[in-house]
């Protein structure tokens, strides 16, 4: 049977695809014939059986299939279907609502702060204990006021940023309006493709995805507004790594169920709403040294989820959104 005949006839009872899908089904397609999608195709396999594989794959991602997680927070087991199982997928439909939702935000003026308002829940490793904290920021849009931080539900007041200071990802807006809104570029700019100069005993071996992905991590993360479309950007950004995964059974310290986005090597994930796809917050794994036979080695001795509750520009510290 012709390869296209039986595409149509497999895709005969589904729905049309979504933009979201297309896009997805083309970076899909490029990956796999660059040999660089992860998946698992026998070395040698003829170029038409692989183009076959992959359009395939994504005719059966847009094809309606639901997964469902069950989760037992506060002991009552809930269960709600997710759609869109591809990572490609998601994250450009994260794009698409990163875009809508940038609509609403305001552009800030250098005289005003980035408010941001945060729940974080550490698990311990070794006995499950939990502590909370409910923490808000006023960071100085252009860097030149003391800053307000809350971390952990201590307050730090930070000082105004140096004349040449700049963070990695800087807060200052004028810093972040330069970075560019094209997914290729910007994955430059996050270090994509540059050389890694790996840390001792480093295990797995970092590379400059993996670098690339945990800088993304940072700027979602916060705390600041990002520029009209940068956002977007990221999502976009990280839907080019090959290695990027997504995993269906995140809840968050809101209760709120989402998509995780990771990378393997990263203990960092991004949790997306299962039902939106906006950005819902973080959860990364704490470390601490320890002595092990004699020798010093790194263990995770907490697990941290951080919930973004609300996030805006105000006029001065103290002020709410």
């Amino acid at each position: 049977m012709d390869d296209f005949v039986a595409l149509r006839e497999l895709a005969a009872d589904t729905r049309p695809l979504t933009d979201a899908a297309r896009r997805a089904a083309r970076d899909r397609l490029d990956r796999a014939m660059a040999g660089e999608d992860g998946s698992a195709v026998a070395p040698g396999l003829p170029r038409r059986r692989l183009i076959r594989f992959a359009v395939a794959a994504t005719v059966a991602a847009g094809a309606g299939g639901t997964a469902v997680v069950a989760s037992t927070r506060g002991g009552s087991p809930h269960a709600r279907p997710i759609h869109a199982a591809d990572v490609v997928e998601v994250l450009h439909h994260a794009a698409s609502r990163s875009r809508a939702d940038s609509k609403r935000l305001p552009i800030p003026r250098d005289d005003q702060y980035f408010y941001m308002k945060t729940f974080t829940e550490h698990t311990a490793v070794k006995d499950g204990k939990k502590q909370t904290w409910t923490d808000e920021s006023w960071m100085s849009v252009d860097g030149s006021k003391p800053s307000r931080r809350e971390e952990f539900g201590k307050v730090h007041m930070d000082p105004p940023l140096g004349k040449h200071e700049v963070a990695s990802p800087p807060t200052r807006y004028s810093e972040l309006k330069k970075w560019p809104t094209d997914p290729d570029k910007l994955l430059t700019w996050l270090g994509y493709g540059q050389k890694v100069l790996q840390p001792d005993n480093a295990t797995p071996k970092m590379d400059s995805g993996s670098i690339a992905y945990f800088q993304a991590w940072l700027l979602l993360k916060g705390p600041r507004v990002l520029p009209p479309g940068l956002q977007a950007a990221t999502f976009e950004a990280l839907a080019k790594l090959p290695r990027i995964r997504i995993g269906h059974d995140t809840v968050d310290v809101l209760g709120r169920h989402g998509i995780s986005v990771s990378y393997p090597g990263r203990s960092a994930s991004i949790i997306l709403d299962s039902s939106t796809y906006g950005y819902l917050g973080a959860r990364d794994v704490g470390i601490h040294r320890v002595r092990v036979n004699g020798h010093w080695k790194w263990e995770p001795y907490y697990t941290s989820m951080t919930a973004r509750e609300a996030l805006g520009v105000v006029d001065r510290i103290g002020q709410r959104p």
